[in-house]
């Protein structure tokens, strides 16, 4: 048994050596020192057929020959493994004098621009943003904005009903109510948001489409403040230069309520396509909150009054551009929305 113990042991070196990958390597391992088929730990099972007085001593060579083994087969896997690692780190080197692919940065959508514009000129005004849900029940979206069932104003602020009393908001004025709903007077908060209402895609309407709705409730305020307000806004976005006026108007949740115009920046007054030959361009809707939508909300509406207002996001982008189709926003044409 020793000489085939020296014959496995020699032929066990040559195939560790011979071996040209970790893959043949451990397979020379366990064809040899395997714990079940390998033919060297086979002899140390073996012991049991030699006299009782051999057994020692043979079990010892054996040890020493797997130990020995052992560490050659650990020496060549050390080797193999580095030569592995410097051929894949020949074969994957990269050539960094090559020129790189170039990244193209990303863009802030100007939809996105002109909302950030319109929250930094009233954050300088003092104004807190807050926002509010897009599913909103009717009694905020209509009741508690002055709007009843029966109230003809609701077909201008026809929505996608979900079921039962919800609906997608059409406006953001519903976050109004919440606001004042939650805190006592003094408040000022401007509400960026989507909408939602049931027009058919033109040029100038979409069924979706971003808003930002402000109002500010205290003791003694007056369209006088309102209109300092918004002629600061007016400037902020369109211009130090530029004049503003307020047109009657109506709507349910403000009296009296009001557009605001200002001159228009193409032709400076004069007249032209932009502004339809008026010298003046729509910019959004305004008023003095109504007192039934301050008592809905439990405000002493001998002590507190307020002004409201609201403007579509994309309309000012496409003023602020010159724009023409508010679709341009959402057709996703890189050619279109690299510009900005």
């Amino acid at each position: 048994m020793k000489d085939e113990l020296a014959r496995l042991a020699e032929e066990a070196r040559g195939r560790i050596q011979a071996a040209d990958d970790l893959k043949a390597l451990e397979a020379v391992e366990h064809e040899y020192l395997g714990r079940k088929s390998g033919s060297i730990s086979a002899m140390l099972r073996g012991l049991g057929s030699l006299p009782a007085d051999e057994r020692p001593a043979f079990g010892k060579v054996v040890n020493e020959v797997r130990q020995e083994l052992e560490g050659v087969l650990e020496a060549r896997r050390g080797t193999l493994h580095a030569a592995a690692q410097e051929e894949r780190l020949r074969t994957e080197r990269i050539d960094v004098t090559l020129p790189g692919v170039p990244v193209e940065s990303g863009r802030i959508h100007p939809v996105t621009q002109v909302t950030r514009l319109i929250k930094d000129a009233f954050i300088g005004l003092g104004f807190q943003v807050v926002e509010g849900p897009e599913v909103e029940t009717e009694h905020y979206n209509f009741e508690g904005l002055n709007i009843p069932a029966d109230h003809a104003a609701r077909d201008m602020w026809d929505s996608f009903y979900l079921g039962g009393n919800l609906l997608l908001r059409s406006h953001t004025s519903p976050v109004q109510v919440r606001i004042m709903e939650q805190q006592k007077p003094p408040v000022r908060v401007i509400v960026p948001g989507k909408c939602y209402r049931r027009d058919a895609v033109d040029a100038t309407h979409c069924w979706e489409f971003h808003q930002v709705e402000g109002l500010l409730v205290d003791e003694g305020v007056s369209l006088a403040h309102l209109k300092g307000v918004l002629d600061a806004f007016a400037r902020a976005l369109f211009g130090q230069r530029r004049k503003t006026r307020l047109a009657p108007s109506y709507f349910p949740f403000t009296e009296p309520s009001a557009e605001m115009h200002i001159d228009c920046f193409a032709c400076e007054g004069a007249g032209c396509r932009i502004c339809k030959h008026s010298g003046w361009i729509e910019i959004l809707g305004c008023g003095v909150v109504h007192p039934n939508v301050l008592e809905g909300v439990g405000y002493d509406t001998e002590r507190y009054t307020g002004f409201a207002f609201g403007m579509g996001v994309e309309r000012i982008a496409m003023l602020r551009h010159g724009i023409d189709d508010i679709r341009l926003f959402y057709e996703n044409d890189l050619r279109f929305l690299r510009q900005f």
